[in-house]
Order: structure tokens, then sequence, then C-alpha cells
């Protein structure tokens, strides 16, 4: 049976980037899906993804420049982890994973992912994607992958970030604001989800990924008009960010974005070298556990 996306597939050839980045950088958020054939979509999946392979994924960070990379495992492939798996284990040290986890999945599970190289775990409170989940089972799952030292990821949007800051600042353990809390874009860096996103970042366990720009973007390419929002938590927390593609960049129903344009913008909300070392380097190593 042909499976029809919901949503255009990537650029087949984004542009190389005007700038060059540093040795081991690291796209901090990306996704894969298939091949289908191998890893088939499971029926009870919120979205259709287009297939975006590893193989497709390190063709576009080898054109990029990116050496590593964290693949976040998907709800387009639910629970079924094969796909980054064996990413991971092609990988050979190039990614991490960050995975769905239920309460219901057993120790053995858990164990398997960790060996593997997952080193976080996603929660999402976005509608499309199945809406806020029960807080008592996400503290469940954070207390049970804690011996693994794992960071919980954050999939927030609008204003849910003020209304999780008092959850999120309790979780013991690193959390990661996946995408800037996705803020709205018209209320600026002063508006009240940056300033309950950079409370957060004060508390010391909270960090945040730089991702998102385009979905932000009003204008569009080069997505310029998103540009205060993520240099403004540079300049508040460089130490707790870093940054990602979120490539295949599913759920968008306008033009694709391009990579290069999107790597470039990161030269423009941080144009010195050594602040884009560390967001693309050295906090990543830090942050997942590159060897």
């Amino acid at each position: 049976m042909t499976l029809i996306a919901d949503g255009p597939p990537p650029l087949l050839h984004p542009r190389k980037p005007n700038i060059a980045l540093p040795a081991q950088a690291c796209d901090s958020h990306c996704h894969i899906f298939g091949p289908f054939a191998r890893f088939a979509l499971p029926e009870t999946r919120s979205f259709t993804p287009n297939e975006a392979p590893e193989s497709a994924l390190r063709q576009l960070h080898d054109h990029l420049g990116f050496s590593r990379a964290v693949i976040v495992q998907s709800q387009g492939h639910g629970f079924d982890h094969r796909a980054v798996l064996q990413a991971l284990r092609d990988g050979a040290g190039r990614y991490r994973g960050v995975a769905l986890i239920r309460r219901t999945d057993s120790d053995e599970t858990l164990a398997q992912y960790d060996a593997a190289g997952f080193c976080g775990v996603r929660f999402s409170f976005l509608a499309h994607l199945g809406g806020a989940p029960d807080l008592a089972a996400v503290r469940e799952v954070i207390a049970r992958v804690k011996p693994f030292g794992w960071h919980i990821a954050i999939h927030v949007a609008g204003h849910d970030i003020v209304q999780y800051a008092p959850f999120i600042g309790e979780i013991d353990a690193t959390v990661v604001i996946d995408h800037m809390g996705r803020p709205p874009l018209a209320e600026g860096p002063e508006g009240p989800a940056i300033q309950a996103l950079r409370k957060l970042l004060d508390r010391g366990h909270v960090w945040v990924k730089i991702s998102g720009a385009d979905r932000l973007s009003i204008k569009g390419p080069p997505y310029r008009d998103a540009l205060a929002i993520p240099a403004c938590l540079v300049r508040h927390a460089p130490e707790r960010v870093v940054w990602g593609s979120d490539w295949p960049h599913v759920n968008l129903h306008g033009p694709m974005p391009d990579d290069g344009d999107l790597v470039d913008l990161l030269g423009e909300i941080a144009p010195d070298e050594k602040t884009r070392q560390r967001i693309l380097v050295d906090n990543p190593t830090k942050l997942f556990g590159f060897a």
C-alpha cells in the first residue's frame, strides 16, 4: 500500500552553508523514518511522515558539516525504536538517541536502549501529537530512567511553558526544552513564554534547543524575523544551549526549509566562532555524553 505523507518531503538538495562548522559539530535534534520496507510505520501513529532514513540524514550532515547528531524518536514511528536502534549501531559513536517511553515498558527495554546509546526520554504536550500526558505517568518514567542519567526532553508550545514551569522546575534530572518552547513569535523575547523559559534556565538544570526557527517565522526564509528569540537565549545562558535542524521537518505544510539557511541563521544568532563552538561542540558533548 502506498503511504500518503502528511506534508512535503525535505529538500533533496539543500545549499551548502556559508559558515564553516567546527570539527565535531552536533545536530542536536533530528529524526529518521524508515526505510519503510524494513521499518514499517505503526497503525497507531499520530501522523504519516515521508521516508527519511539514516542514510539520507548522514548524507545531509556530511554536506552541511556535522559529524554528530542526536536522533529523536518520533511519534511517526511511535514506540517502535528499531530504526533509531539500527542507526545507533551503524553510526558507531556518531549518534545518540532520545526515546519515547511508556510506564509499561520493561526494565530490560530501558537497559537495552541505554546500552545502545539512548541518553534521554521525550514527552510531548502538543495537541496534534496526542496532547498533554498524564503527569503521574511522566514522573514514574522519569524516576525509572534516572539511574541511567538520561535527560528529560519537554516539547511544549505557546504558553504551555508558563503553565508547566512549576512541574519542569521540580524535575530531579537535566531537562531540555525542545524548539525554544515554540513561543508566540509576536510576543518576542520579552513575552511571558520566553520570560518563563529564561527563569527555568536560571535554575541550572534546564537546557534549551534553539531549533525550529522556521516554525516560528512568519516571513519565511531566511527566518530573520525569528532571530531575536534564540539570540536572547544564547546571550542569557550560552552554557546550556544546543542547536538542532529538526530535519526532516515533519508536520509542516508550507515550503520546506533549506537546511543551509538554518545553519547560516545560527551564524547570525551566534556571530562569534567561540560561541558557536560552545553550542555545536562543547555543550552537546557534555549534555549527550559523546566520547
